[in-house]
């Protein structure tokens, strides 16, 4: 069996690779070489190897105990011929003694911190904490503690548990914001040979509210007292130490400036604003010194103790004075004027003056885009508005005037008041129906049945509401079909007076009704209320109005149709005949393909009508018979002209019509248009060549009436006759031979 020569396992110290002692294994044989060791496991071969003759086991590299703390391997002895076991495998368990050699490390490394300014000693900022690989268990190889090497006297640090505290108090961190501490940990319990690491701790000071606001200086500013309200007038900075919310501040005005200014806060740069409230009037007041005082927005109890947390300064602002547009007394006058008011009529008086010390005097308009129909004027002097067209209250009950005030000595100052000039209403419209009924009345209607309920409108407003009050018309009063009945509501009834109503006797009834206001003077209207006479179901629903169509008592027999409807048939035919026959048309000599424009022939011996009309120009348009006009005569200059017609004369005005033979007729036609031309004032002087008309140069062949058939110029060739269509076939079959021998030579 084989043991081991010590220990079951045993401790291997390891300090530059190669082991100090060996682990030795025997067995019970004589030692005479026949038994061979093998050994097997973890690491075998590869870190462990056993000497086969003796045993002896060696390590042949350096062990890490925070890689493999242990190791389990198996040993066996066999003989070396037959490498058959003589005895049983034995295990054991290689356990690798522990050194220091891991230092200590910082895994969080680097910290970052923040503590409260103005911190009590003590007060802690932040716990470190560092971890040794070497085995805790044996020694003092992973006993670490913590010392600080950077940040004193400012901070402190807790050798065992690494909790980093504030050495002084009430640090500022207006005087310092940051610090940066280095850490060490050492292991070995910081006895001398042990290891150590480092990491660093940022330690930012937070800020509280321990600095009030404070202003640097007291200021002054010069405005106008033209500045517009709302304006900025001024901008004032209180500073504070502090940051973010702890620097928030709000301004007041605590002094002679109330209810004139005002002032907020810019929230960017936390300025205190100053706005104008209220207009400046340099006559008035011409400077404010404001006491302005800025405190903090978010005060720590804990720091009142160190002061009050506001500050003032005094800004003076003064006013400069500029020329001022005329003032109105009163900003908004109201006015009345009746309706019936006459054209003239003074309806009220607007008021206005100088602001600045010359006292300019003031003239008066109205602004014409407020009053575009001119119905008001204004006195310029005295500011007296009256009317100026008649008013009407039921087109415009109310006119908002701008009213401008000008300064005489200086008109571009012009200042801007308004009237509101309310229209009284006066009882000048009658009333009307509201509606246009549209009565139906049944056949059936019985006497004493309402058909209609009529209401009325007026377009005036009288101050206790409208009454009105119905009737009919003494022409009508006695009538026998409708009465009206005046609800006193300002609504009436209309109501039959009897029943049998027929269409075929009457298909509508026209009753006119007397509708009276309760105006004064009370007026009234004649309204027609229209009644039809309806074919009703028996519910009383109309079915059918208006009149009725009658059917003869006697049918016609179906002979009688057939007849009829034999003579409609004929009829038809014959009028489609008749269309066909005119729309037909007589086959033409020359088909349509070979036409051509030219083969229209046109005559220039007319004097008449432009070279573009393709028939003779109708002399019958320049002709007259029934009416001569007289001569049109230049007033200017007399004509050199012979005269060939005299001029007609007539002892009146009105135009002379005479009968004159043709030639007259053209003489005078040429003569009219002379005349024309002589009074146009853009007409060219008479003795200037004028071109009346040019139908443009002569075609490549001139005339036809020059073609010469005794010619025999080579440059003769009428070729092109052939296309201008058959009718010049022959023309060209006479003229334009290859041979150039005419026909005729």
């Amino acid at each position: 069996m084989l043991t081991f020569n010590s220990f079951f396992f045993w401790h291997i110290f390891f300090d530059t690779g190669k082991p100090k002692c060996t682990l030795r294994m025997y067995n019970m044989d004589k030692g005479d070489g026949k038994v061979k060791y093998v050994l097997s496991g973890q690491g075998a071969t590869s870190i462990f190897t056993i000497d086969e003759s003796t045993g002896d086991i060696h390590a042949t590299k350096r062990l890490d105990r925070e890689e493999q703390a242990y190791y389990t391997l198996q040993a066996r002895a066999v003989d070396r011929k037959t490498e058959i076991p003589v005895e049983p495998i034995s295990e054991f368990v290689v356990k690798v003694q522990d050194i220091n050699d891991n230092e200590p490390k910082f895994m969080d490394g680097p910290y970052m911190a923040g503590v409260p300014e103005m911190s009590a000693l003590g007060t802690t900022v932040v716990q470190v904490a560092a971890t040794d690989a070497d085995d805790p268990t044996y020694g003092n190889s992973a006993r670490v503690v913590y010392s600080i090497i950077s940040g004193q006297p400012y901070f402190s640090v807790d050798p065992k548990t690494g909790v980093i505290r504030t050495a002084l108090p009430n640090m500022d961190r207006e005087m310092k914001d940051q610090y940066v501490l280095v850490i060490q940990a050492k292991d070995m319990v910081g006895q001398m040979g042990g290891l150590s690491g480092t990491t660093s701790v940022t330690v930012t000071l937070t800020d509280v509210n321990d600095n009030p606001p404070r202003f640097s200086q007291n200021y002054q500013y010069t405005v106008l007292e033209s500045l517009p309200v709302a304006s900025v007038v001024a901008r004032v900075k209180a500073a504070d130490a502090d940051i973010g919310s702890n620097a928030e501040m709000e301004y007041q005005i605590m002094e002679d400036g109330p209810g004139v200014f005002n002032i907020t806060t810019d929230e960017d740069t936390q300025e205190g604003v100053i706005i104008l409230q209220k207009p400046l009037d340099f006559e008035t007041k011409n400077s404010y010194n404001l006491r302005i005082e800025a405190t903090n927005r978010n005060i720590d109890p804990a720091f009142v103790h160190l002061g009050s947390f506001s500050d003032t300064t005094f800004v003076k602002v003064t006013v400069e004075d500029v020329n001022e547009p005329p003032v109105f007394t009163t900003q908004l006058s109201k006015m009345v004027v009746p309706e019936d008011a006459s054209v003239g009529s003074p309806i009220g008086r607007v008021s206005a003056h100088d602001p600045d010390s010359s006292n300019s005097p003031v003239r008066y308009s109205i602004d014409r885009n407020t009053d575009l129909e001119r119905f008001f004027n204004v006195d310029a002097l005295s500011g007296f508005i009256s009317t100026a067209k008649p008013l009407d209250r039921e087109v415009n009950s109310v006119h908002n005037l701008t009213i401008l005030a000008m300064e005489s000595q200086d008109p571009t100052q012009i200042g801007k008041g308004f009237a509101a000039i309310t229209v009284l209403d006066i009882n000048d419209n009658a009333p009307v129906f509201a509606i246009e009924y549209e009565t139906l009345l049944c056949e059936n209607a019985a006497p004493g049945q309402v058909i209609q309920t009529i209401s009325a409108v007026d377009k005036d407003e009288p101050p206790s509401g409208h009454q009105f009050y119905f009737a009919l018309p003494a022409s009508v009063a006695g009538n026998s079909n409708f009465t009206l009945r005046d609800n006193k509501d300002n609504t009436a009834s209309i109501v039959t007076k009897r029943g049998g109503f027929r269409r075929r006797e009457q298909v509508l009834y026209r009753l006119p009704v007397l509708i009276v206001d309760s105006g004064s003077p009370a007026l009234s209207s004649t309204n027609t209320l229209s009644v039809s006479v309806c074919d009703c179901d028996s519910d009383g629903v109309a079915q059918s109005c208006g009149a009725v169509a009658y059917t003869l008592p006697a049918g016609l027999s179906t002979g009688a149709l057939v007849a009829i409807l034999g003579c409609i048939i004929t009829l038809l035919v014959m009028v489609l005949l008749i269309v066909s026959m005119h729309r037909r048309k007589k086959e033409p000599l020359i088909l349509e393909e070979e036409r051509d424009v030219r083969e229209n022939i046109v005559r220039y011996d007319d004097e008449g009508g432009g070279e573009e009309d393709t028939e003779a120009f109708d002399m019958v348009a320049l002709r007259n018979l029934n009416i001569i006009r007289d001569p049109k005569v230049r007033r200017d200059v007399t004509p050199d002209t012979p005269t060939f017609f005299p001029y007609p004369t007539s002892s009146s005005s009105r135009p002379v019509y005479k009968t004159l033979p043709d030639n007259v007729v053209f003489r005078e036609f040429i003569w009219d248009r002379l005349k024309d031309a002589d009074v146009d004032p853009s007409a060219p002087p008479y003795d200037s060549l004028q071109t009346y008309a040019f139908e443009g140069s002569g075609s490549v062949a001139e005339s036809l009436s020059s073609l010469e058939s005794l010619s025999t110029d080579s440059e003769q060739n009428y070729d092109y006759l052939s296309n201008w269509g058959p009718r010049f076939k022959k023309l060209a079959d006479l003229y334009g031979n290859s041979d150039g021998n005419s026909v005729f030579s």
